[in-house]
């Protein structure tokens, strides 16, 4: 039984109403693995803007039963904090597949490009020094409207997704794959996010697209996910 690990930042745990793409996925996988799986981590609550704290259990979908809601994500955390907490948390949950959504925090507020993929590096021996086998996919950074305005802070978000792609074509094993997720190719910050930043319904389905594909076509696991039925 696959056991699955989301991790990331405000993109990843969201906000009391929203869906998340976290549902999409566990949807994704209810339909695939046919209970063949379990959705792990030490977290399981939104983050809540009104109190600055992950408190909030107001998902979007009254249907997402509270055992698929576990993660590992944070509002303003990235590669810099997962980095440290990886270990405890393959250890503590038996996570076997990581998904990972990180590295737009990292660029606008923490650390450079190159800086950022030292965490990464940091990040993928952690989890491997918890689970020798473990199985990774990671999605690049997703610039947001600051790139927009800002040319340098859009320069460091290509020059990490640069790094990561080199990262995880160097860091690949037999017995720990990693595959590095394709965007979709339709995602438009202007149309599948709510403030340019995080995703809205159809992003969220988007993003868990992302992480399907790759995991099918990678791995064989799992099927590849219908947007058309998505939207239906």
């Amino acid at each position: 039984m696959r056991s699955f690990l989301f991790v990331g930042d405000s993109m990843t745990i969201g906000c009391p109403g929203d869906f998340t793409w976290r549902y999409r996925m566990w949807q994704h996988l209810e339909a695939t693995l046919h209970g063949a799986y379990r959705i792990v981590g030490p977290r399981t609550a939104l983050y809540d803007p009104a109190t600055a704290a992950p408190i909030s259990h107001a998902y979007g979908a009254d249907d997402f039963p509270a055992a698929a809601r576990r993660h590992l994500a944070g509002w303003g955390e990235g590669w810099l904090h997962m980095a440290p907490a990886i270990r405890a948390a393959v250890t503590g949950s038996g996570a076997d597949t990581v998904l990972v959504s990180l590295g737009l925090i990292d660029l606008g507020f923490y650390t450079n490009a190159t800086q950022t993929a030292a965490n990464l590096d940091l990040f993928l021996a952690e989890a491997r020094a918890a689970n020798p086998h473990v199985r990774i996919a990671i999605h690049p950074v997703i610039p947001n409207v600051r790139a927009e305005r800002d040319a340098a802070f859009a320069a460091e978000c290509e020059r990490f997704n640069e790094l990561l792609a080199k990262t995880v074509a160097h860091r690949d094993e037999a017995r720990s794959p990693l595959v590095l997720a394709t965007p979709h190719p339709t995602y438009d910050i202007r149309t599948d996010t709510y403030d340019g930043t995080h995703p809205g319904p159809t992003g969220e389905h988007k993003l868990a697209a992302a992480f399907a594909d790759a995991m099918h076509q990678a791995w064989e696991l799992g099927g590849a996910y219908s947007l058309n039925h998505a939207f239906a």
